[in-house]
């Protein structure tokens, strides 16, 4: 049996950016600094692939890929498109990325991967119990763990509050578009949808995730935030998603 690589390259597709590092999977960190190309635009599974092939060659990496995608992944099928091309819907991005890039690669949700980076290497490190991981920008991505086990594409962004759906509520963009104050968007819209997936889910620590996780901003909002839960910032910020995917990718050559 070959031995499965320690280091793999992780790639985080976002809405304005695609961004690489080859990973050191034992150690939860970039093995240099991240590339990053602009998301083309439209974001075609066909354009995005190209640029993923793109980054693989500017890092100079021939070996297995994991891959994060804005969306519901099933077995490599992207089966939602919320916050990106349309076209996605349908598309097997396992299945076009290794044939673009020649080489094995692993999609999973953008969320899930910052989530399975943080509660390997960050702040939600040796936590037992339910750990909910929220990543607050264009959208609201989560992860759900189980001590330790993720339950993959909650996707609970799209869960309804307030007769609008919760993304439509409290994320990060909306907070942009209102012109909302740090405190006041933490306040008036952050706190009463975490106090509906705590319902939900009654989580023993909450990890907030996204650009929002920067000390400077969490210092701005984060005290309006009153939760039964633990509550924290997750520690990896931007390289969340990379560290993930690659951590994916080396789990799924694991079998």
């Amino acid at each position: 049996m070959a031995k499965v690589p320690t280091k793999i390259l992780g790639i985080d597709i976002g809405g304005s950016g695609i961004k690489g590092a080859p990973v050191h999977t034992k150690k939860g960190r970039l093995l240099h600094d991240r590339y990053r190309i602009p998301t083309p635009q439209p974001a075609t599974p066909k354009a995005v692939a190209e640029t993923v092939h793109e980054i693989m060659k500017a890092t100079d990496w021939d070996g297995p890929i994991g891959c994060t995608v804005p969306g519901r992944v099933v077995k490599g099928v992207v089966e939602t498109a919320a916050n990106i091309d349309p076209s996605w819907t349908g598309t097997n991005a396992a299945k076009l990325f290794k044939k673009t890039c020649g080489v094995p690669v692993t999609v999973l949700n953008d969320a899930d991967a910052a989530g399975m980076a943080e509660v390997a290497f960050g702040a939600g490190r040796k936590k037992k119990g339910t750990v909910l991981m929220l990543t607050f920008g264009t959208g609201i991505g989560s992860a759900l763990f189980v001590d330790g086990r993720l339950v993959p594409n909650t996707e609970f962004g799209h869960v309804r509050y307030d007769h609008r759906i919760a993304e439509h509520v409290a994320a990060d963009s909306i907070r942009s578009k209102e012109h909302l104050s740090w405190e006041r968007w933490g306040r008036r819209r952050v706190q009463p949808v975490l106090e509906m997936y705590e319902f939900l889910l009654s989580p023993d620590l909450i990890i907030v995730g996204g650009g929002v996780s920067k000390p400077e901003r969490w210092e701005r909002f984060g005290p309006a935030l009153q939760t039964k839960a633990k509550l924290k910032p997750a520690k990896l910020g931007n390289e969340a998603g990379i560290v993930g995917a690659a951590l994916a990718a080396r789990q799924m050559l694991d079998g």
